[in-house]
């Protein structure tokens, strides 16, 4: 991999795709979206309509350019108009010439000072917009999106190519704006000074726009490749660093730094690459600036031999030399940057142009209260229109029941329930709540009446209290307490130094797996759901923690229409109905003594859990 890796030019390979539960290795890589960006005058274009909010304010910026453009080229004409006046000819007056030159470079430093204040004002608001408007648009993608990317990945595109986007703006646009003027105001001088020396001086442009071709042409890949390559290793720290316990528990640390380093080794390459293919640029613009000042200091002698210029003349014509060749170098070195903010601007829009999450039909209904009941009527679903996932699946739900489903990996358990909270929707048939197609009601309605306990409940960065108001944000301190007290969290938390406030780091590292349960089904309890998910909850439950968390479900479940997930056959026994799910449909459905009646596929498994239990003893 490594050697393959050594053709600078080359691209790095296509982001991981991740598959969808139940998605084939085909589906996975053909995901519907919109066309990312494609070149760069396509994001420079959707990057304007970013900054035309601040028209006045870039305004004044632009005059500012203009009047620090205008005094650039004053200071070298008034240095040569001094040396012809006041050291050759001897005038008088040289006090208020060097007021006049001092007022001009004092005014020079006004002028940038400002334009760098403003510019830096809009930069910042602007990346500010972009973040939030990107933040905000990846909270509105559908769930497949995520499924299918790495989270840092993303994370990347959040930070470090907006702050490209940033760092681009805060400088590289004044500067190629200020260049092109310099450039342009520099020439114009020197053609009303000497046209014979200005065409001199051009002798060496040629040769400048090839190699700053050539040179552009190869960094923009490489830059592009660069920002790729650091969101892929963004990717993989966030995997690895998340998934230590998997990595030290399999002694793959090595494997893990090993595959680490090849990813580092293609940022070094393409970054090595850019920077140094990007580092020819001033190299050569100073070999020809030196080129150009030898052609001028050389024939300009000549001229002043013969009367045709005046020393003045000649040290304005060095000095505009180099402001020449200056703004060439700078519109050079300041491109590449600009190539490397589009390069993580592409990738920022690439984002804000997916599909977000289907909005709800115009017609969709706000339930205020729910009942509870659930009908799935000949649902079937296929994920990227592939081999179905769940195929024809009925039954029923009463307000207040409680239903197991049970089946084999991948039978379709977890699918069921992401069709139940709208994650998806059906590919054909309905799932009716309170005789409601779930279709035409408001996911944010629906989501409202639901609450869910996972096998590994997700705690946020902060204090126990703030982990469990979650289920609601407006619940008092009394309310809070009250539902750890009917979750058998409170005697656990009141032991902690700093109680309900106790903080708890990202993940909730620092208290158990049944602590953690625990404070998830009191942050269901807060939320008062009508419709109640647990999706393996007692799992991985040592038997004393078992046997408080199945307490607290109980209260938990009392009254609430509940879908349980679950292996261990023993945790459903009291269900009203068992639906057993095998290849995404269904083959038995009963309650507990019913299946067992039948002696088929339920009688097995709980025939086969039966005797696993009584061997482990």
């Amino acid at each position: 991999m490594l050697k393959q890796l050594k053709d600078p030019f080359q691209y790095p390979k296509p982001e991981r795709v991740i598959e969808q539960p139940g998605q084939s290795k085909a589906a996975a890589g053909t995901s519907k979206k919109k066309p990312r960006a494609q070149n760069a005058s396509r994001t420079l274009k959707q990057m304007w309509g970013y900054l035309t909010e601040y028209k006045s304010r870039l305004a004044a910026v632009v005059v500012m350019v203009i009047l620090s453009s205008a005094l650039s080229l004053l200071g070298p004409y008034l240095a040569g108009t001094a040396i012809d006046r006041f050291i050759m000819n001897k005038d008088s007056g040289f006090v208020v010439f060097l007021v006049a030159m001092a007022a001009s470079y004092a005014l020079y430093s006004v002028t940038m000072w400002l334009q760098s204040i403003w510019m830096i004002t809009i930069s910042q608001k602007t990346v500010y917009r972009m973040r939030v408007q990107l933040f905000e648009h990846l909270h509105r993608l559908p769930i497949p999106y995520f499924s299918k990317r790495q989270h840092g990945e993303l994370m990347s595109r959040v930070t470090n190519d907006i702050e490209n986007v940033s760092a681009s703006l805060n400088s590289s646009v004044i500067q190629v704006f200020s260049s092109a003027l310099l450039l342009i105001g520099t020439v114009a001088v020197m053609l009303s000074l000497s046209p014979m020396l200005t065409l001199l001086t051009f002798i060496v442009v040629p040769l400048m726009l090839l190699g700053m071709k050539w040179i552009t042409k190869q960094t923009g890949r490489l830059f592009k490749a660069q920002q790729r390559n650091l969101g892929d290793l963004n990717g993989y720290i966030e995997e690895t660093l998340s998934g230590q316990r998997i990595v030290k528990a399999f002694s793959q640390e090595q494997t893990v730094i090993e595959e680490f380093k090849q990813r580092n080794e293609r940022i070094r390459v393409s970054g090595f690459w850019a920077q140094t293919i990007s580092g020819f640029i001033p190299k050569l613009m100073n070999a020809l600036n030196n080129l150009s000042f030898a052609i001028i200091a050389g024939v300009g002698a000549i001229f002043v031999l013969n009367d045709a210029i005046t020393v003045g003349v000649i040290v304005i014509f060095a000095e505009y030399s180099r402001q020449f060749t200056r703004p060439l170098n700078d519109l050079a070195n300041q491109w590449n940057t600009l190539l490397s903010a589009i390069a993580g601007a592409e990738r920022v829009f690439d984002v804000l142009s997916e599909e977000e999450e289907r909005n709800d039909e115009s017609a969709a209904r706000h339930l205020s209260m729910l009942a509870g009941s659930v009908v799935f009527e000949n649902v079937t679903f296929a994920y990227e229109s592939r081999a179905s996932t769940i195929r024809d699946v009925s039954f029923q739900v009463k307000p207040g029941e409680t239903i197991a489903l049970v089946g084999p990996t991948g039978a379709g358990k977890t699918t069921l329930i992401q069709l139940l909270c709208r994650f998806y929707d059906p590919s054909s048939g309905s799932i009716k709540i309170d005789g409601y197609d779930s279709r035409t009601i408001k996911r944010e309605s629906l989501r409202s009446h639901m609450a869910f306990v996972m096998q590994d409940p997700f705690l946020f960065e902060g204090t126990i209290r703030e982990n469990i108001r979650y289920g609601k944000l407006d619940a008092t301190d009394a309310e809070v307490e009250q539902a750890a007290k009917l979750a058998n969290a409170h005697s656990f938390i009141t032991r902690l130094h700093d109680g309900y406030n106790a903080i708890l780091k990202m993940d909730g590292s620092g208290i158990s797996q049944g602590q953690k349960q625990l404070l998830a089904i009191a942050r269901a309890i807060l939320a008062d759901p009508t419709i109640l998910v647990l999706d393996e909850a007692t799992s991985s439950i040592d038997t004393v923690t078992e046997i408080k968390i199945q307490e607290a479900l109980q209260r938990l479940m009392k009254g609430r229409t509940s879908f349980v997930i679950a292996h261990r056959l023993n945790t459903i026994q009291q269900a009203d109905q068992i639906v057993v799910l095998q290849d995404g449909a269904i083959i038995e459905k009963g309650s507990h003594l019913q299946l067992l009646r039948q002696n088929g596929y339920y009688s097995g498994m709980v025939s086969g859990q039966s005797t696993s239990s009584m061997l482990s003893k």
